[in-house]
């Protein structure tokens, strides 16, 4: 159910901001950095301007001249930037000033926004459809769809650092198949600078992407705009294509495993990890191929597996325990808050593998002492229609997790597994099926199927 029904507000809002315009994009190459900056305009009454750094290094082989191939890469990153904005007043007309899409072309980007704002619909109560939330149209400008082939290396890979144990699995593996490995971080905290140090990498030898966000939305927030949840990931996948161009590598290894296919919102759409889905990783190749350029591998390594596998995997590397961050309340004091659905998660599914004195070191606590998290719990387990909007797993193998722990741990229960012990059905999620599935849907090739298989034979 929705927090609050907002409908009027959305309502309103469209009527006294019936227009919203991305205005132009620029760019600049120096010995330093490549700069990166967007205007955007919301009904002629206020104006956005984000911008993105990324510090340049003398190995990376990109010729840093401005040109088509540049500017269509740069045109794309304001179509994914505008939607955080667009979404403080949800115009019903977007104008694109700087260049043209095809027919085809804004069907894809409408299916995105409408799909990657599913969660911000639902939480708002907006009620709302993919054909009317948004009319995009072309001004005059023209056509700079210029596609370049990219670079091809089968042994160096770009992986994305988020800073939770997933991206730590994907870097460890790939790291002892031999290939060459560049981090590539997006507003860089502790959490992922660690774990790179971790990995025995430093920012001189990754991509580090410095993105604002404009001060101007963050006020129309506070004074009562619209807000909510944009599809991060679909962002970060954009960038990738610079991050690409810049070091002349090809592989963008992703960290999103099959979990994050499942619905938040049973029986609907509305999916918090959308843009970590197959689906959107499956349009996203697609549609670099057809109007941006061949070559590109954009894919999730971890795509076969479940979130209790990973879980499984990081278990064994210890050295990140102390390090990794997945709490989205605690990220900015970088520590796990220890209240949140997220923390609860983190807790279930590592338990099976990890012993509960190195998981009270990690939270602080014991997480299943804390009869405060039973709502979380409840979510998480499916006894309510929504799971938290989080980046968390599936219902059948947190309940598969929960019987696993209740299996062998001591008697008397923590107040959450006495309360797990009192509805789940001894055997109903076999946690050894769950760790013996391969999910065959997946972009991975022979040899990175062979070393994730052989990760998880181990």
């Amino acid at each position: 159910m929705p927090l609050k029904s907002r409908q009027s507000d959305f309502e309103a809002l469209r009527l006294k901001f019936p227009w919203f315009s991305y205005e132009s994009f620029t760019y600049s190459f120096s010995v330093e950095k490549l700069e990166i900056k967007f205007r955007f305009n919301l009904a002629g009454k206020y104006t956005f301007l984000p911008t993105a750094q990324i510090p340049l290094h003398t190995w990376m082989t990109a010729p840093r001249v401005k040109n088509e191939e540049w500017d269509n890469l740069v045109f794309h990153i304001g179509l994914i930037e505008l939607i955080s904005y667009w979404k403080a007043a949800c115009p019903p007309r977007v104008i694109l000033k700087p260049a043209q899409l095809t027919e085809s072309q804004v069907r894809w980007w409408k299916k995105l926004y409408y799909n990657g704002l599913g969660e911000f619909f639902h939480v708002n109560g907006i009620q709302t459809d993919e054909e009317d939330f948004m009319k995009l149209e072309n001004r005059q400008a023209e056509l700079i769809h210029t596609t370049t082939a990219f670079r091809i290396d089968a042994d160096a890979y770009l992986v994305p650092i988020g800073g939770g144990k997933d991206s730590a699995v994907t870097l460890e593996l790939l790291k002892g198949g031999g290939f060459r490995i560049v981090p590539l971080i997006m507003n860089p905290r502790k959490a992922t600078l660690d774990t790179i140090h971790v990995a025995g990498f430093n920012e001189n030898e990754s991509v580090i992407i410095h993105r604002t966000l404009d001060p101007t939305l963050l006020r129309l927030n506070e004074e009562g705009f619209l807000n909510g949840h944009t599809p991060f990931s679909a962002l970060l996948a954009f960038y990738t294509l610079v991050a690409s161009k810049l070091t002349g590598i090809n592989n963008i290894a992703l960290s999103n495993e099959s979990s994050a296919n499942e619905s938040t919102v049973a029986g609907s759409h509305v999916n918090h990890q959308y843009s970590k889905s197959f689906q959107f990783e499956k349009d996203f190749r697609e549609y670099v191929q057809q109007f941006i350029g061949e070559g590109y591998r954009y894919f999730s390594f971890l795509r076969p597996l479940l979130e209790i596998q990973i879980a499984q995997l990081f278990s064994k590397f210890t050295a990140y325990h102390t390090v990794f961050r997945s709490c989205n309340a605690g990220s900015k004091t970088d520590s796990w808050c220890g209240a949140c659905p997220k923390c609860l998660f983190a807790w279930i599914i590592l338990a099976p593998f990890t012993k509960e004195k190195v998981l009270e070191d990690i939270f602080g606590k014991n997480l299943m002492n804390d009869i405060a998290l039973l709502p979380y719990l409840e979510e998480l387990t499916g006894q309510t229609p929504t799971k938290p909007f989080e980046c968390v797993g599936t219902v059948s193998e947190v309940k598969a997790a929960l019987q696993a722990i209740l299996a062998h741990h001591p008697r008397p229960l923590p107040s959450l597994l006495e309360h797990s012990a009192k509805y789940l059905n001894p055997g109903e999620e076999n946690l050894k099926a769950f760790l013996e599935t391969f999910n065959e849907e997946h972009f991975l090739n022979s040899t990175e199927t062979s070393l994730l298989k052989k990760a998880l034979n181990k």
